[in-house]
């Protein structure tokens, strides 16, 4: 360092203390002893918008994995026999102090990841969201149901819904609140324990949350937290799993599904997308542009489902891309590092993120791409900020054109057809969110049915399918296995258990003996066949 540089300082808000920082940092299970060699280093936790340290992270080792699944398994057992009801007292209760600490959740969102305030904001609603949805529905989804046996009237069978045991939970950084908590509270409600694995760059809120699921009484030793890199501890993670809850990249999902099989476990996979949003002939802008540019920019574009690819029909192409990079203009210009909600775009995750996002853009433009808007980064902001970015005339060669690039770039197509958009939209490996835009709801809904994806939404870009907890949410294609939400949400939780029952022995030997005439009945009638002639 030279003389005229100078450290960063990180602008920590209020809220988020040294004594909040060390009680949640705590919950980690990490042990051993740093000066004899047996703990691994601390990961160094940076305030994204500064690029300054405010604390450290315990790192787990695989004998910490080890302990927390014994710990929450032998939890498990107590929590899988009390009364759903019970279980679902305590997440009422998290409801109400979740938007109580509504505040200092969103700052430590912020800090980790940089995003506005107002992300960071409905990030947290998403978990009263689904806590919400489960305490209406998950007695009927939970519930024994009873069903015909083979023998009417004689005999039935029930199909009861047992809880998978310990459930392990691979959050990403780019959601880390909803995405650690949403998929853990349905575990939980399920009657399963979780040990949850939070991306280190982002693990306070969720260790937040656990605290606060903690405070609604949830049995200590339920709900384990361990933290480290993919590398060193993933493998462990999912070998000591019943089933592995993981939400991220399509690489590291083939990987953990994978290993997975050969565990024989169930998991559920939430991966890449390189989703399409489609502007047929009949669109009316005015709603079109506002919704895009939310789709595209939203969280900075570091969202699942938000859109890289934009097909416009010819009609309407010039015009779209007009208003559409005015409006991508604007918003960058409302950028800002603040944890108010005056800045409407925040930062990418880092400064590594930026590099990645940057070069799909900058190979695309010395393949000949026009960077209508944005293409660079902001380090007059912050050290991880890149400008809401527009590009035409990208080669199909390019990174951007076909794989995920995951920051704020979007690239606008000309199509004279709406079955040309079918085709184009459709052109991808992926198949996680698509768009359909048009003043024609019949229309749209006929172009959706033609759509390969697990999400479309209509004259919407993800945000209606998504927050339909309802309804299940998920990818097909390379863009995941299994579903989040609805009933399938709580239920992929559960082992499936088919209870056959006969109603007495008295009926056992009525059944045998009704089976045994059916069985004579039917020899009788094969020997015939037998001896008839084809004529």
């Amino acid at each position: 360092m030279t003389s005229t540089e100078t450290t960063p300082t990180a602008t920590v808000p209020q809220r988020v203390t040294p004594e909040l920082i060390d009680r949640l940092t705590a919950r980690v299970r990490a042990s051993g002893d740093a000066h004899l060699g047996r703990a691994r280093t601390p990961f160094t936790l940076i305030e994204v918008y500064t690029g300054a340290a405010y604390g450290t992270l315990p790192q787990s080792r695989p004998e910490d994995v080890a302990d927390a699944f014994a710990t929450a398994r032998a939890a498990q057992r107590t929590w899988a026999a009390t009364p759903l009801k019970e279980r679902l007292a305590v997440f009422a209760r998290a409801h109400e102090l979740i938007l109580t600490e509504r505040a200092t959740i969103a700052d430590l969102i912020q800090i980790g990841c940089g995003k506005a305030r107002r992300m960071a904001f409905e990030e947290s609603c998403d978990v009263p969201m689904i806590i919400s949805h489960y305490l209406k529905t998950a007695r009927r989804i939970l519930k024994p149901r009873k069903h015909g046996g083979p023998v009417p009237l004689l005999s039935a069978s029930i199909e009861e819904h047992r809880p998978k045991g310990v459930v392990g939970v691979i959050a990403p950084w780019n959601f880390p609140f909803a995405l650690a908590l949403s998929d853990a509270v349905a575990a939980l409600i399920a009657g399963n324990a979780v040990v949850l694995k939070p991306d280190n760059k982002t693990a306070l809120c969720a260790l937040f949350g656990v605290e606060l699921l903690h405070r609604a009484g949830l049995p200590e030793g339920l709900f384990e937290v361990v933290c480290g890199e993919g590398p060193d501890i993933g493998g462990d993670l999912v070998d000591n799993s019943d089933f592995v809850m993981f939400t991220g990249s399509t690489a590291t999902g083939r990987l953990i599904g994978e290993r997975a099989g050969r565990n024989l476990i169930g998991c559920s996979l939430e991966l890449g997308g390189k989703n399409p949003l489609i502007v047929l002939d009949d669109a009316d802008l005015d709603a079109v542009i506002p919704g895009a540019v939310f789709a595209t920019f939203a969280n900075s574009g570091q969202a699942c489902m938000h859109i890289e690819r934009i097909y416009v029909h010819d009609r309407l192409y010039d015009e779209f891309l007009r208003r559409f990079v005015d409006a991508a203009a604007d918003l960058g210009a409302k950028a800002g590092a603040s944890y108010d909600y005056i800045p409407e775009f925040g930062s990418l995750i880092s400064p590594e993120h930026l590099a990645r996002v940057s070069a799909h853009v900058e190979e695309a433009r010395a393949a000949g791409a026009t960077v209508h808007t944005g293409g660079r980064a902001r380090p007059d902001i912050g050290p991880a900020f890149y400008e809401p970015t527009v590009l035409t005339d990208v080669p199909p060669q390019v990174a951007h054109a076909t794989a995920e690039t995951f920051g704020p770039v979007v690239t606008v197509y000309r199509v004279g057809s709406e079955q040309e958009a079918i085709d184009r939209a459709n052109a991808t490996d992926y198949g996680l969110n698509a768009s359909v835009w048009s003043s024609d709801r019949g229309r749209a809904l006929r172009v959706a049915r033609r759509l390969e994806a697990g999400n479309i939404n209509i004259n919407d870009g993800f945000v209606t399918s998504y927050s339909a907890k309802a309804t299940p949410s998920g990818g097909v294609k390379q863009s995941g296995i299994g579903a989040r939400h609805g009933d399938q949400g709580l239920l992929k939780y559960t082992d499936t258990i088919n209870v056959g029952v006969l109603k007495s022995q008295v009926i056992t030997a009525r059944a045998q003996m009704a089976y045994d005439k059916q069985i004579t009945s039917t020899l009788a009638t094969l020997r015939i066949m037998r001896r008839t002639r084809l004529r």
